[in-house]
């Protein structure tokens, strides 16, 4: 690593760079993706449980403390109890629609540096190759292998550390990519279980009493 770092020219310290900003975003991602994915239907049974007692404070105290986008949808829910159905149903899909860029956030960059990191590591390699000619010119007509080792190693440290950080890039890319699909499945379904619930509970309540 560190003939790598020494020998290889500014193009590698460009990407090493490159390699721990897109560490550093993955990282982060990660951790808050993990934590946004929660055991939504023992959530949702713990919601309705409240509900039921039409303890509604608490009901909203547990979905503000509670991280991830469910939580969310589930306190859009319980904060427009008192309007109408359509109403209760528009506020979890606006709180859906909030989520979503959230949880977006930071994937971009990563698919940035999974294209442009190779054309980084083709840029080195190219100019390791002027420098290999620069180096055939100037010790011409004797030139020798040592005079080329410098060039050639800086367009080939160049080219195999651009593809290693844009094949971990993508791979990180699509892990990440896959979490925000499996919560955006588990959004739709808890936004359809809330409404039929909120339905279910507003007619409880409006029927009187046995």
């Amino acid at each position: 690593m560190t003939n790598l770092m020494g020998n290889g020219g500014p193009v590698i310290w460009l990407l090493l760079g490159c390699g721990l900003f897109a560490t550093l975003v993955f990282l982060e991602r990660l951790f808050n993706l993990h934590r946004a994915q929660i055991a939504a239907d023992d959530f949702l049974k713990g919601v309705y449980t409240i509900l039921n007692r039409d303890n509604l404070v608490e009901a909203a105290a547990i979905c503000e403390e509670t991280p991830g986008p469910v939580a969310r949808l589930a306190l859009a829910a319980v904060l427009h109890h008192d309007d109408t159905l359509d109403n209760i149903g528009r506020a979890i899909e606006d709180a859906g629609l909030e989520e979503i860029p959230r949880m977006e956030r930071g994937l971009g960059w990563l698919a940035t540096f999974a294209r442009i990191t190779p054309l980084i590591g083709l840029l080195g390699t190219v100019l390791g190759m002027m420098e290999m000619l620069l180096a055939a010119r100037h010790n011409a007509p004797l030139v020798q292998a040592a005079d080329l080792a410098g060039g050639l190693w800086t367009a080939l440290s160049a080219t195999a550390l651009s593809l290693v950080i844009a094949i971990l890039a993508y791979a990180g890319y699509n892990l990440l990519v896959s979490r925000v699909e499996s919560i955006l499945l588990d959004m739709e379904r808890a936004a359809s279980a809330l409404s039929n619930f909120m339905r279910q509970w507003k007619q409880n309540r409006a029927a009187p009493p046995a």
